[in-house]
């Protein structure tokens, strides 16, 4: 599909043969009133196009307009291939922002509210093979009303840290075929200890004599197959055990894939569906303050990334600059990311995958009159917050790369005399969470305002640009008094106590400073033009270099930090702070970069990627 946008398959991870991708143009037309049922949108032709799957702020659609959308319309035309006969026809949206309602050839198929998770819908009823069908999608977004929106704008531009909105599709749509009685994600865990793959497969349905059958092999070929009924269980299960000779691990910077073949087998021994996936062999656990790999210390160097594009903002404009941005983290030393305050795409993971790089899920829970779902006017969210989040751990949940889970990012209320809405806020995510997924480590908010006893993992930002200042800072964590934050993000003693106090105490958990550097450094942009960073500009590229040298050096050479997060990998916008501009091109020496973040030798590493 050379001529089509984005034509690469967009679900890597659990991969059906038949498939017809639906990016390209499509019919558009804004609709400020949100009026259009009432217009007769629906049955309509749309006055305006646009480039699917780039979001009408961004230049890749054709329109590129910041102004505030509160609802806009698509409409196309697609023919169901013939040969999908007999199978139900499933449309599926990667992402759409924010509030969707779908129509095929005027009958409604789906609605769905949330701008970083899928949907699909099954037009059984509604069409079959042959048919040409007309696909009408409103998306609604209001810029102003509490919701997941990452670091999408409320006001009318950007500013500071926030950035450009995203309305309506950002990401593929797409058609597959899949038999009445089909397999739905799997979910797959790898058994370290006991050297076995782990397949949890669900099922549409059961019937008399079904089978789940899987095979796991490599290049040298098959490893092992296992079999298991699916006659009384939605979710059959299977045991997938690697022997000593064929053991390989995922890890970071040296990883290693096993291919996954998944069937869905009748009474009669014909396999009705089946689905190719992948798997990586690869443990997480936790000694004392240590996160471990495999068993061993990996000192994590993330870099924070946001996913940001020039041309197509959150939308990547190829899958090979989703492949550059992991490959540029690498170049300038770092092994992997926070993906922050966005739900990456999810052909990012499966480059991340590919290539080594550990990451942290995160949601894009920013939203409210403040930031987190919840602020000082105490602005509440629904169940959207939890519900969407759990829709983006079902996606991602099987994707090796992904070392741990953060579904809050620096929210904020003191801990007043009664417990506040917040703390049912974090510890509902938090435990939804871990029911989710009980094998990463979660952490329960990012930057400040941890309100679970006992989280997996403790951590503070400190933009502080004062070498000297962040060594005191952070001098407490051998003591057990490891530095804090208050809503400003400049820090609080650990001994504070008292009403004022943001997060509950520190219990010796792994912990890491997730934020820091922030360095305000773009040579090109004068003085008085838009920019913004952490502090002050260094006077020259010598104290740049001496800054970023001197703050990683102080976390690399802390025995008990597990790891840190320098904002940020690119310039975006007026945020002037990045290891590289905001179109990639490069603003430092990557071997001067890469040399300030080795652990000295002294201190026990075993990342490949040294």
């Amino acid at each position: 599909m050379p001529d089509i946008p984005r034509s690469e398959y967009p679900r890597p991870q659990f991969v059906r043969e038949d498939w017809l991708c639906l990016n390209g143009e499509w019919q558009f037309e804004t609709d400020q009133g949100d009026s259009g049922i009432h217009r007769g949108l629906p049955e309509r032709e749309l006055k305006d196009r646009i480039i699917v799957p780039f979001c009408p702020e961004s230049q890749l659609s054709g329109i590129g307009n910041h102004d505030y959308y509160n609802a806009v319309w698509y409409r196309r035309a697609a023919t169901i291939p013939p040969a999908w006969a007999g199978k139900r026809i499933l449309l599926h949206f990667q992402a759409v922002d924010y509030d969707s309602t779908v129509w095929v050839n005027g009958q409604g198929v789906g609605r769905h509210r949330g701008g970083f998770s899928p949907f699909s819908c099954d037009l059984s009823g509604v069409a079959e093979a042959g048919d040409e069908i007309t696909i009408v999608l409103r998306a609604r977004d209001d810029g102003q009303r509490p919701q997941p929106r990452g670091k999408q704008a409320r006001k009318f531009g950007p500013q500071g840290a926030i950035y450009v909105r995203t309305t309506g599709i950002w990401q593929s749509v797409w058609l597959e075929p899949a038999p009445d009685l089909h397999l739905r994600r799997s979910r797959i865990t790898p058994d370290l200890a006991n050297q076995t793959i782990r397949l949890e497969q669900p099922i549409s349905g059961n019937a008399a004599g079904l089978r789940l059958r899987a095979t796991l092999s490599d290049s040298a070929g098959d490893i092992v197959t296992a079999e298991c009924s699916a006659e009384y269980d939605l979710a059959p299960r299977l045991d997938l055990p690697i022997p000593d000779e064929r053991l390989k691990l995922w890890q970071v910077g040296d990883p290693h894939l096993y291919d996954l073949a998944i069937e869905l087998v009748d009474a009669a021994g014909v396999v009705i569906d089946r689905a190719a996936s992948y798997a990586g062999m690869r443990g997480i656990s936790i000694e004392g303050k240590a996160i471990k790999i495999n068993g061993k210390t990996v000192f994590q160097r993330l870099v924070l990334d946001q996913g940001y594009y020039p041309d197509g903002l959150m939308t990547a404009p190829s899958d090979a600059a989703l492949i550059e941005d992991i490959e540029l983290s690498m170049a300038a030393g770092f092994n992997g990311a926070r993906l922050h305050q966005k739900v990456f795409e999810e052909r990012f993971l499966y480059h991340a995958d590919r290539l080594g790089y550990i990451v942290w899920g995160e949601f894009g829970d920013w939203g409210c009159g403040g930031e987190g779902p919840l602020d000082g006017e105490h602005q509440k969210p629904g169940p959207d917050y939890i519900t969407q989040w759990l829709e983006c751990l079902e996606r991602d949940y099987s994707h090796p790369s992904i070392v741990g889970w953060c579904p809050l990012n620096e929210t904020w209320q003191t801990l007043l005399d009664s417990i506040t809405d917040l703390d049912d806020v974090t510890h509902g995510l938090y435990l939804a969470t871990k029911a989710m997924d009980s094998t990463r480590p979660v952490l329960d908010t990012s930057g400040y305002s941890h309100r679970v006893p006992g989280a997996d993992v403790y951590d503070s930002h400190d933009y502080t640009q004062d070498p000297e200042a962040f060594r005191a800072r952070h001098a407490g964590l051998a003591r057990g008094e490891p530095f804090l934050n208050d809503a400003t993000g400049w820090g609080l003693p650990a001994r504070l106590v008292g009403d004022i106090r943001w997060s509950i105490p520190y219990k010796g958990q792994p912990y890491f400073v997730s934020e820091f550097g922030g360095i305000w450094w773009n040579p090109d942009v004068k003085e008085g033009e838009d920019s913004w960073g952490y502090g002050e500009r260094p006077a020259d590229l010598d104290e740049f270099y001496d800054r970023f040298e001197k703050l990683c050096a102080i976390l690399l050479d802390d025995v008990n930090m597990f790891g840190y997060c320098y904002t940020q990998l690119t310039d975006i916008l007026q945020e002037q702070n990045g290891i590289y501009r905001y179109d990639r091109s490069q603003k430092f020496d990557l071997a001067r970069i890469k040399a300030a973040q080795r652990k000295p030798a002294a201190i026990e590493l075993a990342d490949t990627a040294e």
